[in-house]
């Protein structure tokens, strides 16, 4: 990796749109972390679920006393596209490049074909190529993965069953499909990461009494037409988020600093304790977000989150 594009002392952001997603709450949170991160005594930060990796960036890049970064995903894909922009920047650039050009250059029929040609391709090449070792066709599948989530309906990624992506067609002017810049700031913080492909308990093993761990897992439905946890082919239901439970208590053991986000049942039911019971003991606080998911734009509004921790 060259990194040849030259680039300012930014702050690197998501170069993924992920529901749920940690960019507008970075301010809130930030008043949550422990002062052993302002201190300098936490010497490893790990996310087990690191989706678009908002506060990922926001910390590795403020917090230069952490010696060493993990982050994990069950979703494979979310792993090829970290890994590929950790390994070869530049080809991510110069294909996405093209492939923005080419795209802002088509009329609004034109581009809607254009993305269901390369939605075909991209879900079709999954089964050809080697999921768990770097390739240069890794370099294609990230650029396409970018390109589908900065012009599908409402910058999602979602799977179907089969793990094909599934997501329609957007309507955008003029989306920034490359950003050059921000995809360097990027691959230099994950320069120092040490990136995996498992499910969360896949992290333990580096987990010591000087680690933050920040967990940001799909989010418990807050009603029934909310039910939004379709971000690999596997499910996250309640036996999950108490499996999750069960494991931060664990880590908690070992003398770990902990965080971790969820939706508050409370939004839509007063009487629902589900998270208060499972974390019973543990500090809880409420955070202020505004979600898009919700295809009814009327209510896209301002909900809680919650913030639980051992601190």
């Amino acid at each position: 990796m060259h990194l040849t594009v030259p680039t300012l002392t930014i702050i690197p952001k998501p170069f993924l749109k992920w529901a749920g997603g940690k960019s507008q709450l970075i301010e809130q949170i930030n008043n949550f972390l422990p002062n052993e991160l302002l201190k300098g005594s936490i010497k490893t930060y790990i996310e087990p679920f690191i989706g678009g990796g908002a506060l990922f960036f926001y910390i590795a890049h403020k917090y230069e006393t952490i010696e060493e970064l993990f982050i994990f995903d069950i979703n494979i894909e979310l792993v090829i596209a970290y890994k590929t922009i950790q390994q070869n920047v530049d080809d991510v650039i110069k294909l996405l490049s093209q492939i923005e050009m080419k795209y802002l250059s088509f009329d609004e029929t034109e581009r809607s074909k254009y993305f269901y040609q390369i939605r075909t391709h991209f879900n079709a090449r999954k089964k050809h190529i080697n999921l768990h070792k770097y390739d240069f066709e890794w370099v294609e599948r990230t650029a396409h993965i970018i390109f589908l989530n900065k012009t599908c309906f409402n910058g999602l990624f979602r799977v179907n069953s089969k793990g094909d992506f599934n997501v329609p067609v957007g309507k955008y002017k003029k989306p920034c499909i490359c950003d050059p810049e921000n995809l360097i700031a990027v691959a230099k913080i994950l320069q120092k990461t040490q990136i995996y492909h498992g499910d969360f308990i896949s992290c333990e093993n580096f987990v010591t009494n000087q680690t933050l761990v920040y967990f940001d897992p799909p989010y418990r439905p807050i009603s029934n037409t909310a039910n939004f946890t379709s971000y690999s082919q596997q499910s996250f239901n309640d036996s999950d988020q108490l499996r999750l439970r069960d494991f931060f208590k664990k880590l908690d053991n070992k003398g770990a600093l902990l965080m971790l986000s969820n939706s508050d049942p409370k939004n839509e039911n007063i009487n629902d304790n589900f998270f208060e019971d499972a974390y019973a003991g543990y500090r809880i606080e409420r955070v202020k977000a505004t979600r898009n998911i919700n295809s009814n734009a009327l209510k896209r509004n301002l909900i809680n989150e919650l913030l639980v921790m051992n601190y």
